[in-house]
């Protein structure tokens, strides 16, 4: 499968500034700017290709300021990279089919559900409702 590729242009066109740096440039937005939790079921979509990357059934309210997820839609949604910048080893997640920032997965989330927090930017996602 072919990555989804645009140019520089092409992406900041779409995205918006806050969007395009976050998640082209791998840039982080403020806490608390979008941890709001939408009513009902759903989706969350890559906000650059529309890709279902999690479910409203993974959200949960972790306090870290950013949407925070259990696990993703499927394993093959997220791509992991080791990240070393500003001094931390963390890992980093991508959108698999377009290569977006998404945020940082860490190994403290709730253990009975597997331990593992999502961390993701809430500019990085869309959220599709069931209907």
């Amino acid at each position: 499968m072919t990555k989804i590729v645009k140019t520089d242009a092409e992406w900041l066109s779409q995205l918006g500034d806050l969007a395009y740096r976050v998640t082209r440039q791998a840039a982080t937005e403020r806490p608390f700017s979008h941890d709001d939790t939408p009513e009902g079921q759903g989706s969350y979509r890559c906000i650059c290709c529309g890709a279902e990357l999690f479910t409203s059934d993974a959200r949960y309210n972790s306090g870290c300021g950013w949407p925070a997820f259990t696990t993703p839609a499927r394993d093959e949604a997220i791509d992991n990279h080791l990240d070393l910048t500003h001094g931390m080893k963390r890992v980093e997640v991508r959108c698999h089919e377009c290569d977006a920032h998404l945020g940082h997965v860490f190994p403290d989330g709730p253990p009975d559900r597997g331990g593992l927090r999502y961390c993701i930017n809430g500019v990085a996602l869309a959220f599709d409702r069931d209907e």
